[in-house]
């Protein structure tokens, strides 16, 4: 364990906040090691995958766990599928692209999301139509009270919108050590009718696209709005795309005829970037802090020098102001710290 350790690197916001103890794992037996000896000093415990999906608004006085479990293996389950499992430390990114050149389908328009592998069930990523709760199998998580070593299939993490039994219910329980996905290795469910995948596909000539034209789509658009947090601290999609009653969007129509909204049943979806840019948040910057030029959503670190307080107090006033206008209250999608 490192003292007073310095969270810079390990955030893709690059906010420079503290752990008063640090340690980085490489296996389940380590951490179960480690967490007996931190049950005899009571200390505040944090996991820390990517950092990609995490707000540091102040020094973690406690232990901060880096989850570095690495190792992905193939296991065929019948002529068109095979569960891939992947340890929960390798980079989500890096895996979909794994997968891919092995030819193997289900994650290509997951394609570019930041963080690990084992942050992806927590809030059920997803984009372009696809969420990690339609090629989820299971996955293996270590009971922090029982210390003991669990499956969780389909149906126990309980996946919403951007949520699970880990962000409810669960949250704080337990710590997810690998995740399996049953993917295919022929007849692939090509998904090309959400967002600009098939406007992409055509600026690229392709008439009949490969799970991996789907990918190179997927990275192109994301590439083109989204600020690569190497260069921009940010951590993606700040805010979820709030679901409100079909009547009250229907109110909302009478007032903002452009408003756009996505049906479900007696609910409609609205991009909450589009609620942003209509208040006047896009590219808009105060302080160390700015709303991305190209992508309203995306709250970031501008000057490099913010605080987490700094993002989380520009974060409150775009609540404010999409709520005095909307009347829709937006919910951060990060975890505040």
């Amino acid at each position: 364990m490192q003292e007073n350790f310095s969270l810079k690197p390990y955030n893709t916001f690059g906010i420079d906040a503290k752990a008063k103890y640090f340690a980085e794992i490489n296996s389940p037996d380590q951490l179960i090691e480690i967490l007996r000896l931190s049950e005899t000093q009571t200390l505040p415990i944090l996991f820390l995958g990517g950092g990609s999906n995490i707000l540091f608004t102040k020094d973690f006085d406690g232990l901060v766990i880096k989850l570095s479990l690495k190792g992905i293996t193939i296991q065929p389950l019948n002529e068109d599928k095979v569960l891939v499992t992947a340890k929960a430390g390798e980079n989500w990114h890096e895996f979909v692209m794994f997968c891919l050149e092995k030819n193997l389908g289900g994650l290509e328009n997951l394609s570019l999301i930041p963080g690990n592998v084992g942050t992806s069930p927590m809030q059920n990523i997803g984009a372009y139509g696809t969420e990690i709760k339609d090629v989820f199998y299971n996955c293996k998580v270590l009971n922090l009270e029982t210390l003991e070593i669990e499956a969780f299939d389909l149906e126990k993490c309980r996946f919403g919108y951007r949520d699970s039994i880990f962000k409810q219910d669960g949250k704080g329980k337990y710590v997810i050590l690998e995740v399996t996905f049953q993917l295919t290795t022929k007849n692939h469910q090509i998904k090309t009718e959400y967002g600009a995948i098939k406007s992409e596909l055509e600026n690229l000539g392709i008439e009949n696209p490969t799970i991996q034209d789907v990918s190179k789509a997927v990275i192109n658009i994301r590439q083109s709005k989204l600020p690569d947090p190497k260069q921009t601290g940010n951590a993606g999609s700040f805010f979820k795309n709030p679901t409100i009653p079909l009547a009250q969007f229907e109110e909302l129509k009478l007032k903002f005829p452009n408003i756009p909204g996505y049906p479900n049943g007696d609910f409609v979806k609205v991009p909450a970037g589009w609620l942003i840019e209509q208040c006047g948040w896009k590219g808009k910057q105060i302080g160390n802090v700015a709303s991305h030029t190209l992508q309203a959503l995306v709250i970031v670190n501008a000057t490099g020098n913010a605080t987490g307080q700094e993002i989380f107090d520009f974060s409150t006033e775009i609540i404010n102001s999409v709520q005095e206008k909307f009347g829709i209250e937006l919910e951060r999608e990060v975890n505040v710290i």
